[in-house]
């Protein structure tokens, strides 16, 4: 491009991209829905432990309800999404999951438990990563890794600026008295954002990034494959599986965090592990976001899913305070980015045109591991009276993420064009041919 036209396009873009301002709005939604719900599940499992009674097993059953609920209803969000404005959606997630807090504080019953956790997750489908992660990708291409960073980093910023409030206020007022204003919060908190949720640039008259639109004579932009082809590819699968099994020991190690630190040590020290796992995972992703850039991000998942592996390990058997705490640091810090890397890698190999659906099944699947990290760690504290080997697993699910998402093949487009079947197929005469001339 030379410099006139690059003059051109700059003078042509308006003065604040409003991609911007869609990241401001995800940064500030997924905060408060952290904060109060991803998050704050850790501090929700402890008290209905010592308040209600309930066994480990009981409410990281029902945590695992939520996230599992919560991926199969991503599915719907990401269709509606397609074709609609999202802030309806959005807003109805933020009305659903502040009325599940406000139940929360009235369950007396695990089955009124589990119901509440249901709803609670269908309406963080609504108003968390699906529709988050969409809308940045839409409005980003050459920046979206640090797009995505910024937006992402505010899970990280609930876990260090909510959660830890709301595990003081529950430690001193306790949950029945706590949970309708955490409801009330997590609603007006994301209903404030919602008008900041444009659709994508194209109401705009722009590209991704602030270009400005193209002659109505241009090529059309490629945009990606479709869902249907996507998720027949080997890289959909492994991506797939290798964030399932990320997620369930990430998932199920942020879980009991709380309780882990507070069995081995106190309260005290387990709020400030929980709040410095969210503060090393905010860090550690503005930093990935732009390491993202200029790096594989598929060789960058491989060293996070080992470093997570040795965080869970270290986290559960290193001895005394101080060592506790830099353990999670290092847990903390890949986290957040592990996280950021899956949409990523999904719309780095598939483009944008149907990119809400692929996430979304890809998550639905993950989900699975989701579910099934809280409730594997609870039901195996209570079998075998302890943490030790519950977070060894974790850590080698970790591991294994690694060696599955090895094995994805291309993740770029181009690259994998040239090594479908029908290629190989149609270059093995030609060699052949070559052959025999020579």
């Amino acid at each position: 491009m030379s410099a006139t036209t690059r003059g051109q396009h700059r003078q042509q873009r308006p003065a604040v991209f409003p991609g911007w301002w869609v990241v401001a709005g995800v940064f500030i939604m997924l905060l408060t829905t952290a904060g109060l719900g991803f998050y704050g599940l850790a501090v929700y499992l402890r008290a209905l432990i010592t308040e209600q009674g309930f066994s480990v097993g009981s409410v990281s059953g029902a945590t695992a309800l939520f996230f599992l609920i919560s991926g199969v209803a991503g599915l719907p969000v990401a269709a509606r999404m397609q074709t609609r404005d999202p802030r309806p959606m959005i807003a109805a997630g933020a009305v659903a999951c502040g009325v599940s807090l406000v139940l929360l504080g009235r369950v007396t019953e695990v089955w009124q438990l589990f119901a509440v956790y249901a709803l609670f997750g269908t309406g963080f489908a609504a108003a968390g990563l699906v529709p988050g992660t969409t809308l940045v990708t839409r409005w980003f291409s050459r920046r979206r890794s640090v797009a995505l960073s910024v937006a992402s980093t505010g899970l990280s910023a609930g876990g260090v600026l909510v959660t830890p409030l709301l595990a003081s206020l529950i430690d001193e007022h306790g949950l029945a008295a706590v949970a309708p204003w955490a409801g009330l919060t997590l609603m007006l908190g994301v209903l404030a954002v919602t008008a900041l949720m444009r659709p994508s640039p194209e109401a705009f008259g722009l590209r991704p990034d602030g270009d400005p639109a193209p002659p109505q004579d241009a090529p059309p932009a490629p945009l990606g494959e479709m869902a249907v082809d996507a998720v027949r590819t080997r890289f959909f699968r492994a991506v797939t599986l290798a964030h399932l099994l990320a997620m369930m020991a990430q998932v199920g190690g942020i879980a009991h965090l709380f309780n882990l630190v507070s069995e081995r040590f106190d309260e005290g020290l387990a709020a400030t592990a929980l709040q410095l796992m969210a503060f090393s995972s905010l860090a550690g992703r503005l930093a990935g976001g732009y390491v993202a850039a200029r790096t594989s991000q598929r060789s960058m998942a491989l060293v996070l899913m080992v470093g997570q592996g040795a965080g869970l390990v270290l986290v559960a058997t290193v001895p005394g305070r101080l060592s506790v705490l830099l353990a999670t640091v290092l847990f903390g810090i890949t986290v957040g980015n592990l996280l950021m890397l899956h949409p990523l890698l999904l719309a780095e190999r598939f483009g944008v045109r149907d990119y809400g659906r692929i996430y979304s099944r890809s998550q639905l699947f993950a989900t699975l591991g989701v579910a099934a990290g809280p409730a594997a760690l609870g039901v195996l504290f209570d079998v075998l009276d302890g943490y030790g080997a519950a977070f060894g697993l974790a850590a080698l699910a970790s591991v294994l993420a690694a060696v599955v998402l090895s094995t994805s093949g291309p993740t770029h487009p181009e690259a994998a064009a040239r090594r479908t079947p029908d290629q190989r197929a149609a270059r093995r005469p030609a060699a052949r041919s070559r052959s025999s001339a020579g």
